[in-house]
């Protein structure tokens, strides 16, 4: 444990630890209810261990046949996600807990099977440390990813002459696919980037690392964003997996002068705001990674004082809240109208707190990240 300011603290004891735990568990259930925090886990375990079509089929079922199927199904679905030892263990032990409950009459006298219940009780906790180590080893292995990841990110925002930036991004998981990152070109230009790799978690993280390295490399190489572009996609055609893409906006800024250049590959257009009016910018060329023969344009614009660029992921725009409405285009622009004249970070602030605000107490569905662009 640490304290605010980074100094270690002393070690938790287990009861101390467990102690606290209880305490947050309760609040949690108190806030939430029973009923909903039930709800909330039962919707994540079908989620995660049914299929859409069978979850569609259990909800025409009536209240009773679906209780039963969704039992049926979930022990299935876990079975068959098991390793063949860890699937025999868990099968033998259901069948010795079920042969532990049954009571046989024999003559005058009834006769019980303690030790086959104890039996299978011991050979499910088994089965649970198993699965639990893997998890465990899983989730450190994901911690050290975030790390890395974390330490490829830029720790703060830069300083750019002429311009105010605000830069932002948070995973959904432990490790995301959404890339935030700048860098100084020469003493007059300075790139900042904003990319999105298709899916999530490691996969996606993996080839955000990729995409981030090969543009670092690429950018000194090329004066135009029509080469830059192609070569980018070329590299990642090559090199990257079936159904694996990724989107990007980059931008390039001049230190004090408002000449901005633009690269869009397949991501949102990004927002102009000028003083109460936000323009949206044109459609951009194909993602990186689709097809080989892709070509790529640039867009330039000329920002006046005090006017804004907003970049940001779609993981904001189709953030859901618990009723499975998209935050969207219109409440973003909504917000956006709330900061006219506001610092770059004012800006930032007000749009996560507008999406947090939607989204409650959904979990989150996607990376979300966010640049925000301002003339001095």
């Amino acid at each position: 444990m640490s304290d605010p300011r980074g100094r270690p603290g002393p070690e938790l004891t287990f009861f101390q630890t467990l102690t606290s735990d209880v305490g947050r568990v309760t609040a949690d259930v108190m806030k939430r209810g029973v009923r909903r925090e039930f709800d909330s886990t039962l919707s994540g375990l079908e989620t995660f261990y049914l299929s859409e079509e069978e979850r569609h089929r259990l909800a025409d079922m009536r209240p009773l046949r679906r209780m039963l199927v969704r039992l049926v199904w979930l022990v299935k679905s876990l079975l068959m996600r098991l390793t063949a030892a860890r699937r025999v263990l868990l099968a033998l032990a259901l069948v010795l807990v079920l042969l532990g409950m049954e009571h046989v009459q024999v003559g005058t006298v009834r006769v019980s099977f303690p030790v086959s219940r104890v039996l299978g009780d011991l050979l499910l906790f088994l089965v649970l440390m198993l699965e639990l180590k893997d998890k465990l080893l899983a989730r450190d292995e994901l911690e050290a990813g975030r790390k890395v990841q974390l330490a490829l990110m830029p720790e703060r925002s830069p300083s750019v002459n002429g311009w105010d930036l605000w830069l932002y991004t948070e995973p959904a998981n432990d490790v995301g696919g959404d890339l935030i990152d700048h860098l100084p070109i020469d003493d007059r230009h300075h790139g900042v980037t904003l990319g999105d790799v298709a899916g999530k978690a490691l996969p996606a993280a993996l080839l955000m690392v990729k995409l981030q390295a090969t543009l670092r490399a690429l950018v000194p190489q090329f004066d135009t964003f029509t080469d830059l572009g192609a070569a980018l996609n070329r590299i990642l055609v090559r090199d990257g997996l079936p159904n694996r893409f990724a989107t990007l906006v980059y931008l390039v800024l001049t230190c004090d002068s408002g000449e901005v250049r633009v690269l869009n590959a397949g991501h949102m257009p990004p927002l102009v705001i000028r003083g109460r009016t936000t323009e949206e910018m044109a459609r951009g060329s194909t993602a990186l990674g689709l097809m080989p023969q892709a070509t790529y344009v640039e867009q330039r614009l000329e920002l006046s004082p005090g006017d804004v660029i907003l970049v940001y992921s779609d993981g904001i725009t189709e953030a859901m809240n618990l009723s499975g409405d998209f935050f969207g285009d219109e409440r973003l622009r909504a917000c956006i109208q709330e900061t006219t004249g506001q610092p770059v970070a004012a800006i930032g602030a007000r749009i996560l707190e507008c999406l947090a605000t939607f989204v409650g107490e959904a979990p989150p569905h996607d990376d979300v990240s966010l640049v925000v662009v301002r003339r001095q």
